[in-house]
């Protein structure tokens, strides 16, 4: 047997030891504290006390380390008092140690000493009789002489007695929660509760001495008997709604006790969760033949293991559009709290073509009764693709994939330009320039979009004729059919329109003038904006033209020069709209300067006026403030039944409502009750918000109607 062995044994004896002498005291120490203070007490007297006694244990049991083992094992004079050695690194010995060590393993193999602990019987016995002498005395303890909760003081029960009036003795509530939840049934002494809506409530009442009848009264009006059996009162409900109650007799109680409390917990509808797919709106895959739906359905007392897929099918297209529903009957798996649900839905089988949609809902309720709660997912739709798509994807691999045209922005022009000048050194002089006028048609083509906004189509200037050393990508002709659409909303001529006659204005402007290459009706700039972006155009012209030669070194200044005006004028803060003429009503002049304010109405801001139904709070919340003023406590119960949202917790202020009508003098009852209907309260309306200040075209305008008019105008 090893060190470390002989080590752990004595620990686990150790620990043993006081666990078993430990353990039944606080036991019965946790049993006499809920027998005198009441069970909660108890219980969090017993928690404590097992603690003590564990974490005693265990302190005492790591007392036993490796120098107490050192120190045993030297007591032993087989070890030589080398007992040590054995906790050493075997690298830091010498010879001659690592020799004594191998010595001291054999002997400590071949002999193992038992150095566990003796078993305490004496302090075990004792500390058991202990254990049940306190257990004796719970058991033993006079019941009369006072449990917290649910049983009286002997002396309000010897003075009713000497009175002739009934108080209460004992008390008992069990609550049965519905059968769906699953719950157990408890039953305590304590008269508040709270419980699931839909519980039976079920109380055992005792008096001394008895009285005539007994009945349990809400706050609400409504009156539970209590029926005599034997030296009990008994009554049962089903509880609904939370409310006040207290416990009355005839004749009344000496003590009326306080308003007991009853909460109800209300059975929140289930949930559910889709899990697959993960987007509601899906695009099916070409030759796509399964759909696959998973959900997950999440109640507080469980879900039905079976739920309801709808399945609807849409059809056709246009106008000719036929739906079908399906409705499916699923299984679910897992446990009732949170099952799953799947299906896979064969689209073949629903009758889909390609261009169809099939829609797919998941319906549950959870397990409530009589009346179960139904919950649905959100639609899931499923498009199946058309034959055109279908077709496209057929020819993925015989079809080469080009990029869209996209608007090449002016950043984006100058990345490309930089990395071509880190490319010149492994590019070819051909392939450089090449590479460079491409750039240069993207600063045309962003050009040209940006000239659309100055009322300009084509390049601005007259054009050489084309000649055979132009690039194809200058000609005229292709500029006129990628720059300028034939649709435009103007005749652009055709091969029946007349020759043009040379020198004649008129053919000039049918030919190359176009009506909305006039500035106010082509641009929706301020003057200001158009002489930024002219800039930009024209940085832009010089950049395209060094780019086109093959010099992007040379293009890149005008680039960013070109890129720094057009963010001014995306900076720009307003843009005007194309005049067009104004069409006023006439001005009657008879009614002119004469300073009639006939019909005009006051412009002022006006509060609304407050609601009525906050008026008994906000009268009731004034009236409490007040020592002596009068509250009607009946018409705030009347407008909390009615409003019972407007307080965070109703049940509070009725019970508030409830002390106060108990002690109408008692002042600290109406602050309670005044800070209980403070939240009911309207907030006041903010201020007007004020007008903003005048721009200075504002105020040059504000100046002119305040300065004095001329004479004869």
């Amino acid at each position: 047997m090893s060190a470390h062995a002989l080590l752990q044994a004595a620990r686990r004896r150790t620990l043993l030891v006081w666990l078993c002498a430990g353990l039944p005291l606080a036991l019965a120490i946790g049993l006499l504290a809920a027998r005198v203070l009441g069970f909660d007490a108890g219980y969090i007297v017993c928690t404590l006390a097992l603690l003590m006694a564990v974490g005693a244990a265990v302190w005492r049991a790591r007392r036993l380390h490796v120098r107490w083992l050192i120190a045993r094992l030297n007591e032993y004079t087989r070890f030589e008092d080398s007992a040590d050695l054995l906790f050493t690194p075997a690298d830091t010995l010498n010879p001659l140690q690592q020799r004594q060590r191998r010595h001291i393993e054999q002997r400590l193999q071949r002999e193992p000493p038992d150095l566990r602990p003796r078993w305490p019987w004496q302090r075990v016995l004792l500390c058991w009789l202990i254990a049940a002498l306190l257990a004796a005395a719970a058991l033993l303890w006079p019941r009369s002489a006072g449990s917290a909760a649910g049983v009286m003081d002997a002396s309000p029960v010897a003075s009713s007695a000497r009175s002739g009036l009934p108080a209460l003795r004992g008390s008992w509530l069990q609550i049965t929660p519905p059968a769906y939840s699953g719950q157990a049934a408890s039953s305590g002494d304590k008269l508040d509760a709270r419980a699931l809506q839909g519980s039976r409530l079920q109380w055992r009442l005792q008096f001394a001495p008895q009285p005539q009848q007994a009945w349990l009264q809400f706050h609400d009006g409504r009156r539970v008997a209590l029926q005599r059996d034997g030296d009990y009162w008994r009554a049962s409900e089903v509880l609904q709604r939370a409310g006040l109650y207290r416990i009355h007799t005839l004749p009344a109680m000496a003590d009326a006790g306080r308003a007991y409390r009853l909460d109800v917990v209300v059975d929140r509808p289930p949930q559910v969760k889709v899990i697959e797919p993960a987007q509601t709106l899906n695009q099916a895959a070409p030759r796509q033949r399964v759909w696959q739906l998973r959900f997950e359905a999440t109640d507080d007392f469980g879900v039905n293991s079976t739920a309801t897929l709808d399945v609807t099918t849409a059809k056709g297209s246009g106008e000719n559009i036929s739906f079908q529903q399906r409705q499916l009957s699923l299984s679910g798996s897992g446990p009732a709290t949170a099952r799953r649900f799947a299906y896979s839905a064969d689209l073949a089988a629903l009758g889909l073509e390609p261009g169809d949609e099939v829609v797919a809902r998941l319906s549950v309720r959870d397990n409530r009764s009589p009346l179960p709660q139904e919950a649905r997912s959100a639609s899931l739709i499923l498009r199946l693709p058309s034959e055109q798509q279908v077709q496209a994807s057929d020819l993925e691999g015989a079809i080469k994939k080009v990029m869209p045209a996209y608007f090449r922005s002016q950043r984006q022009i100058i990345i490309d330009a930089e990395a071509l000048l880190k490319q010149r050194g492994s590019l070819d002089a051909d392939t450089f320039i090449k590479r460079s006028d491409a750039i240069g048609v993207d600063q045309r083509i962003l050009r040209l979009r940006y000239g659309q906004f100055l009322g300009e189509e084509a390049e601005g200037g007259a054009k050489a004729p084309p000649t055979g050393d132009l690039p194809t990508s200058d000609a005229p002709a292709a500029d006129s059919h990628a720059d300028h659409a034939d649709d435009d909303g103007h005749d652009h001529g055709g091969s029946t329109a007349p020759a043009p006659v040379f020198g004649s204005a008129t053919d000039v402007l049918s030919e190359y003038g176009h009506t909305h290459d006039h500035a106010e009706a082509a641009t929706l700039l301020d003057p200001q904006t158009r002489a930024i972006l002219k800039s930009a155009l024209d940085q832009m012209w010089q950049s395209e033209g060094h780019l086109r030669q093959g010099h992007p070194d040379q293009a890149l200044p005008y680039a960013y020069k070109a890129l720094a005006f057009i963010k001014q004028v995306q900076q720009a803060e307003r843009i005007y709209l194309a005049r067009v003429g104004s069409d006023l009503p006439p001005i009657d002049m008879a009614r002119r300067m004469t300073g009639k304010r006939d019909g005009l109405v006051n412009r002022a801001v006006q509060l609304d006026a407050r609601p009525a139904a906050d008026a008994v709070a906000a009268n009731a919340w004034q009236a409490l403030a007040a020592r002596d003023d009068a509250v009607d406590l009946d018409a705030l119960s009347r407008w909390l039944d009615a409003h019972p949202n407007a307080v965070p917790d109703p049940l509070d202020v009725v019970a508030a409502i409830d002390a106060l009508r108990q002690q109408p003098e008692c002042q600290p009852c109406r602050q309670t009750l005044r800070a209980q209907l403070w939240p009911a309260l309207r907030r006041a309306d903010g201020p007007p918000a004020r007008r903003n200040a005048a721009d200075a075209s504002g105020r040059r305008y504000l100046e002119a109607l305040s300065a004095p008019q001329e004479s004869g105008r």
